[in-house]
């Protein structure tokens, strides 16, 4: 009786202090302790059977500008699932379209630029691929210590589990006109395989991400003139309203922001469907699109608060983007940024 007492009260005082912190002025990205953890066990309870239902591609937490988390419901068109209004906190359903995986679109002339080779050592954020897939983006140049790799997706360095260690990785991609083995910068090290859903379910991805074995003489570490420069060493992780930015093949440099995390999305590719958790969902029109995927996505702030990595991008719809947090990629091959 005591214990119930107690939970009681300690559930009572944390309201508390959500009502006392947001009786006053707050930010649009603000939200309270309790309702991110209803949020959050309703993203849980519900995210497996909302994605069986058509039209539905995903879940995230998001924020309504008052100061209360929400639950996102990510869908294809409009109207298409009857999805309740209020489950503990508020259900929003946001229309994104299907999400995809983003490398060069082959019969896009208009996207197809031969011309995207550049002087050794090459930029970040430029123009790559395996030599079976059209082009993607070098994401940044990472390092475990005595070695150098170039960072970017699976899709894009390794064709979806297609390659195999020792396969080169071209700059610029063959889309834009890279040919092996005159245009490469290194040679497919590792891969994190996806796994793609099956009639029997989809099992969880967290990142799609690879690694080519190259040179700080074949690879700089920083974008282009016009870019952000070099990404900071130490990362950050993904929240709520974050501003950020990325360089990447197709659009060079834009920005967006953080408006889902702890997402749950399911994400096409040539090979069939694939299920991520815990991804980072980017809003602004224009962000990214084919042959971005891979880019490096970074705080744009000022002074320490720039350039600190936040995900890697891998997916997107018209106007939203998919990142992996990039903690979870660094961790996977035991390296960090080689950055600034």
């Amino acid at each position: 009786m005591r214990r119930l007492l107690r939970s009681r009260a300690g559930l009572a005082l944390a309201l508390l202090a959500d009502l006392l912190l947001y009786a006053g002025d707050h930010g649009p990205y603000d939200y309270t302790a309790s309702s991110f953890e209803i949020a959050l066990a309703a993203q849980e309870r519900l995210t497996a059977h909302w994605l069986a239902l058509d039209g539905v591609v995903g879940t995230a937490i998001g924020v309504d500008g008052a100061g209360h988390a929400v639950l996102k419901v990510y869908l294809t068109t409009p109207g298409i699932a009857l999805l309740p209004r209020f489950v503990g906190v508020e259900v929003v359903p946001e229309v994104t379209g299907p999400f995809l995986a983003l490398p060069a679109f082959d019969d896009d002339g208009a996207r197809a630029d031969p011309t995207q080779g550049f002087e050794r050592p090459v930029p970040i954020g430029v123009s790559t691929g395996h030599p079976q897939v059209s082009a993607g983006t070098i994401g940044t140049r990472v390092t475990d210590g005595p070695r150098a790799f170039a960072l970017s997706n699976n899709h894009i360095v390794a064709a979806s589990n297609g390659g195999q260690e020792g396969d080169p990785l071209l700059q610029p991609g063959k889309v834009d006109g890279g040919r092996d083995p005159d245009d490469a910068i290194g040679t497919l090290y590792d891969f994190e395989p996806l796994r793609f859903c099956e009639l029997s379910g989809c099992a969880p991805n967290q990142i799609d991400a690879a690694l080519a074995l190259t040179t700080p003489d074949e690879l700089g570490s920083a974008t282009p003139e016009g870019g952000y420069g070099s990404p900071r060493t130490r990362t950050v992780e993904a929240t709520l309203g974050l501003e950020v930015q990325k360089y990447g093949r197709t659009t060079g440099l834009t920005v967006g922001r953080v408006t889902g995390i702890h997402a749950t999305i399911d994400v096409g590719y040539r090979n069939g469907s694939a299920r991520f958790e815990e991804q980072i969902v980017i809003s602004g029109t224009g962000f990214s699109a084919g042959g971005d995927s891979g880019s490096l996505i970074v705080t744009k702030g000022v002074l320490l608060g720039d350039r600190r990595p936040v995900g890697l991008l891998f997916a997107g719809a018209t106007a939203t983007t998919l990142a992996n947090p990039i903690d979870f990629v660094l961790d996977r091959f035991g390296v960090r940024i080689d950055g600034n």
